[in-house]
């Protein structure tokens, strides 16, 4: 591990001015990639901004939507009464993420930051339409997630909460790597109050997408038997030593057919 400056802004206007002064700074949330990677060697950052000074944690529930404030637990997610009464596939999709350190430590804000293309809020934020903000705007997630391990935020730029409007209903399936517990393949499908639907699949591409076919089928009937003789080109997705592309299409018909089974 290469020594670095440590920073603990208390203020998001700090974080950002810190991170400006810095060669090669990185934003830190909860640590749970940006530590085993330094430790690894694989990243060497100039300045770690720690985040968790800021104190930026809280869900609120309105009728239209649940905001997140980003330095939110993945714990605190999946144990919030509002969430689980209003989005119960968000608490869901939270409880499945990782292991009880990984969930007591890692926050959302940190998750879709890395935009990791097998971590799981990516897929309910572009399967719900989520909207990211930042200290410098708010963004679309479809406009956020730019591709692996890239999003939209500017090197000074960092998340503060993610807004989700309430869908008429919703589920989360995920196929999880028995050892890392990142999904193999996860797909989120929700139906909007508009009656329009997404569904968005994660872990089995380089970036989370969305599956058009999926959502005109279940726009028609939402059931998973509408999903019978969609499918996804294996052409586009990953293969590597866990599964093939063609395995992780098939993985995505059988989760995208839990996710609607499940949805409430």
């Amino acid at each position: 591990m290469e020594n670095f400056a440590y920073h603990r802004p208390a203020s998001v206007a700090d974080a950002v001015a810190a991170m400006k002064k810095a060669k090669d700074g990185k934003f830190m949330s909860g640590g749970m990639t940006l530590l085993p990677t330094v430790k690894q060697g694989l990243a060497a950052p100039s300045d770690v901004i720690d985040l968790t000074g800021l104190k930026n944690s809280g869900i609120s529930v309105s009728g239209s939507s649940v905001t997140v404030k980003a330095g939110t637990t993945h714990v605190d997610v999946a144990t919030d009464k509002g969430i689980r009464q209003v989005v119960p596939a968000l608490s869901a999709l939270a409880l499945s993420i990782g292991d009880p350190a990984v969930r007591n430590r890692g926050t959302i804000g940190g998750s879709i930051s890395n935009n990791d293309p097998a971590a799981d809020y990516p897929a309910a934020c572009l399967g719900l339409g989520a909207t990211i903000h930042t200290s410098d705007r708010k963004l679309a997630a479809g406009e956020f997630f730019t591709g692996m391990f890239t999003t939209a935020l500017k090197p000074a730029e960092v998340v503060t909460a993610v807004e989700f409007p309430v869908p008429a209903k919703a589920g989360y399936a995920k196929f999880p790597n028995p050892a890392s517990r990142y999904a193999m393949v996860g797909v989120f499908v929700a139906k909007l109050k508009d009656g329009s639907v997404r569904v968005a699949v994660t872990g089995a591409g380089p970036a989370v997408f969305r599956v058009p076919a999926m959502e005109a089928a279940l726009a028609r009937d939402f059931s998973a038997k509408a999903l019978a003789g969609v499918t996804v080109d294996a052409k586009t997705l990953n293969t590597d030593m866990h599964a093939s592309a063609t395995y992780r299409a098939h993985l995505i018909g059988v989760m995208a057919k839990r996710a609607v089974e499940v949805a409430k």
